[in-house]
Order: C-alpha cells, then structure tokens, then sequence
C-alpha cells in the first residue's frame, strides 16, 4: 500500500510542478509590465487591416525576402528569417488571398504526420531544406504534438491577409541560405539573419 501512495504522491507532485512551471510561462508572456494590455491588441488589428505591410514589431523589412504563389490564390510572402539564440529559426509572413473568390486554405499545408494534423489546420507541412549541410529541418512541434506555426487558418476572403508563423531548429550559423517549402507552393531560398 506504501507504493501506491508514494506513486501517487509522485504523480502529484510532478502535476504541481508542471501547473507552476505553466503558471509561471503564461504569465512572462503576458504583457509588458505595467501595460494595460493595449498596445497588443492594436498592431494586431493594425497587422489584420494592413495585410500586405509587415509589421514593425516583428523588425521586418518592406521588401519581403519571397513571394510563393500557391493554390486557390494564396499567395505567402516571407517577410523574415530570424535566428535567435535559442538555437531556433522563426520565419514570419503574410498569407495573402490573391485571388476574386474566398480561399479555403487547403489541408495539405498541414502536412501528413497524423500527431500534427490531429491539431487542425497549420502551416506545420513546412519545411527549411540546408542543401550545403543535406538536412532538412521540420516545424518544431510542443510536448503535446502541437506545432509551432499558426494555427486554425480560417477561409480568406478576397484581398484578406493574415500573419502567419512557422519555427524551426536552426541550422549551423555557417548556413544561411535554405530552401523553404511548403506542400502545393513553389520552392523559394530565403536568407537567415540574426
């Protein structure tokens, strides 16, 4: 009976380490300290309205790095590459319905890896190809399958954009141009800065 208990006990205790250690993320991820939560909510409104111009909080460009046309009339364009130093490269952009008519964005984007489509609609069928180091680098996916990449992508309508992120591992700091794919879009090569 003590091992039941002691197992229990363990359980319990991992549970309420892993509540902490969520309590504490969620809430350095909150806003900026003292703000009343705002400034947010208004670049991200300003991003939804002004699709095509990336936002400056990202430290993007006005020139994006690639244009990917895709099917339905999407159009993808990649506005940065940035490595950071936790060994990470986030790819930040724009997807854009190009086309007269409402876009569905199609599942293939997804992918085909059943513990990320289980998820909903992504962009986690992404992909950075390293053709000097011959690797290819997937979306990185949470402890619970979940991909990091935007997620829940609804029907555009015409002329709608919406910002759209991926992460992946980095590759070598030697290595900064790599092949980014995305099913049913073309190949492009983008630059990776930071």
């Amino acid at each position: 009976m003590s091992i039941r208990f002691t197992a229990k006990a363990r359980r319990g205790m991992v549970a309420l380490t892993v509540a902490a250690g969520l309590a504490v993320g969620v809430a350095g991820c909150g806003g900026g300290g003292g703000d009343d939560g705002k400034k947010p909510d208004t670049s991200a409104s300003a991003s939804r309205s002004d699709g095509s111009k990336p936002s400056t909080q990202e430290g993007q460009s006005a020139q994006p790095l690639a244009e990917l046309k895709g099917p339905n009339g999407l159009l993808l364009q990649i506005t940065s590459a940035q490595r950071d130093s936790g060994g990470f490269v986030t790819v930040n952009g724009n997807l854009k319905n190009d086309s007269g008519d409402t876009a569905v964005i199609p599942s293939n984007l997804s992918g085909n890896e059943t513990e990320i489509i289980k998820n909903g609609s992504s962009l986690g069928g992404a992909t950075l190809v390293d053709s000097q180091g011959k690797k290819r680098y997937y979306v990185l996916r949470d402890t619970d399958g979940r991909p990091l990449t935007t997620t829940g992508l609804p029907a555009l309508k015409p002329g709608e954009s919406l910002p759209v992120f991926m992460q992946f591992p980095s590759p070598p700091t030697t290595t900064t141009d790599v092949g980014f794919q995305l099913p049913g879009f073309p190949t492009a090569t983008i630059k990776i800065s930071g």
